[in-house]
């Protein structure tokens, strides 16, 4: 069995995507849903679906729905939480709700929850069973995921564990289901689903570390610049700092974000507090908490019982998300 590169799963992805067919009767209800889809985006979760089951089978028309589902959930997640952010741009291009209007934001985001459980229908009763269960848990976690998120923003005791916690939720756990359900549909054993499912997990981890990281210094392409100091969000970035900088730094940092100290511009603002970020050297800090969590994706990788030429393309996505320099 000749495995796809991972340029190939692209093309086929895109392709098959783009084939999907929206009633026309209704647009102002179905044309977000296409503009938000057609607008790019790294299609990380489809991508880690297929390249899952091509561990196991060949035929990729056999996943590709769940391929859908987790990309159509993705996207229906972040159509809302735009709204809740208050987001202006995504990918470069206006939000939804900016474009149109926050109630059909709304609406357009649910019909695309739906969907994603439609596409499961494709499969027979005990696998849809089995895979639905797994959807309805990881949807809840992501549910939870962002309410923690929307809790930081007014809780002045926030702890790494804490943010490590959200993280998982929000992000990480789609990236482990998506792995999960392509080597289910591919016949892989649960031992071997359940170790992908890891891996996708800690490397979600790992990922939104490095995206804190480059919001900060690398300039996320189709993002404000600094937006989560802007936002005074409490990654992990801002919550070590806390640890390792003295008593009246710290201090100072910490009533920035929780006390919204008012500066003259944005500008000031990011400069101050990059420069308490910088004076403590937490990116290094952030960049050994995220190879920790890549080693530890990857040894739940190794564990996975194929032959190791059969796992090259999840490592190469792998090197390709967590070594991202803008």
């Amino acid at each position: 069995m000749k495995l796809k590169e991972l340029s190939e799963l692209r093309e086929i992805y895109e392709r098959a995507l783009n084939e999907i067919s929206l009633p026309a009767n209704l647009p102002n209800l179905y044309e977000p849903v296409s503009y938000l889809l057609g607008i790019g985006g790294k299609r990380i979760r489809p991508l880690l679906a297929l390249a899952s089951y091509n561990m196991f089978g060949e035929d990729l028309n056999v996943p590709m729905a769940a391929a859908h589902a987790v990309e159509y959930f993705h996207n229906f997640s972040l159509m809302h939480d735009d709204i809740m952010d208050e987001a202006d741009l995504r990918r470069g291009h206006p939000t939804v709700h900016a474009k149109y209007n926050i109630n059909t934001a709304i609406l357009s985001g649910d019909v695309m929850l739906i969907y994603a459980y439609k596409f499961f229908e494709n499969y027979g009763p005990e696998l849809n069973s089995k895979l639905t269960r797994i959807f309805n848990e990881t949807s809840i976690q992501i549910c939870e995921g962002q309410q923690m998120d929307i809790d930081f923003e007014t809780e002045d005791d926030v702890k790494i564990d804490d943010y490590i916690q959200m993280i998982t939720f929000k992000t990480a756990v789609l990236l482990g289901a998506s792995l999960q359900f392509g080597a289910l549909i591919g016949g892989g054993s649960e031992h071997d689903a359940g170790h992908l499912y890891k891996f996708g997990k800690n490397l979600g981890i790992a990922f939104q570390i490095q995206d804190d990281i480059l919001d900060i210094w690398g300039g996320s392409s189709g993002k404000k610049e600094a937006g989560d100091i802007v936002q005074r969000k409490k990654t992990y970035l801002y919550l070590k700092s806390l640890e390792l900088l003295g008593e009246e730094d710290s201090l100072r940092l910490r009533s920035i974000f929780t006390e919204n100290i008012q500066f003259e511009t944005e500008e000031a603002l990011i400069k101050e507090v990059k420069g308490l970020f910088e004076n403590c050297h937490v990116k290094v800090y952030a960049q050994q908490l995220k190879e920790n969590y890549q080693q530890l994706a990857l040894s739940h990788l190794d564990t996975v019982g194929v032959d190791d030429d059969k796992k090259y393309v999840l490592r190469n996505l792998a090197e390709q998300l967590l070594n991202r320099a803008n």
